[in-house]
């Protein structure tokens, strides 16, 4: 249920102390990492933190992409597709949190095309033709990558 559908209980909420309605902010916030990162970058960071959070995304991407190429070969077998699809999936994961945090529209492009370069340029063989619902599993999240930033 929703505090908007329960229009008493929200007036209570209102309508209590300051002291107890901070004591409950506190441990709502608690509850919720992602809040507490968006939370402490609003009120506490400055454009060098994001300078610094995007420096350090960069690096942390491209150590991911870097560690992955002595476990991925460059050729069109199953495990290799998977494995590619879940590197991808985690880099994207990592651009995510960065823009639920930072809501910077302009590094989230530039992670998002970093991670296609180096998926298709470290990988093209994997990109050929193929028959094995693994790669046609990755090429279609491939695509709608793709579209994503595109769109953005």
């Amino acid at each position: 249920m929703s505090l908007h559908q329960d229009p008493e209980l929200k007036k209570a909420v209102l309508d209590l102390p300051q002291k107890e309605k901070d004591k409950l902010l506190v441990r709502l916030i608690s509850k919720d990492k992602m809040l507490i990162k968006q939370l402490h970058f609003q009120l506490l960071e400055n454009a060098d933190d994001l300078e610094e959070r995007i420096e350090k995304l960069r690096k942390q991407l491209a150590q991911l992409f870097d560690t992955s190429v002595s476990q991925i070969g460059n050729t069109p077998h199953h495990s290799n597709f998977i494995t590619l699809s879940k590197l991808v999936k985690q880099a994207s994961g990592l651009v995510n949190e960065h823009e639920k945090v930072t809501k910077d529209k302009v590094s989230e492009v530039e992670f998002r095309i970093y991670i296609l370069k180096r998926t298709i340029l470290d990988y093209d063989r994997l990109f050929d033709s193929s028959y094995q619902s693994a790669a046609h599993k990755l090429h279609k999240y491939i695509t709608g990558r793709i579209k994503h930033a595109v769109g953005k």
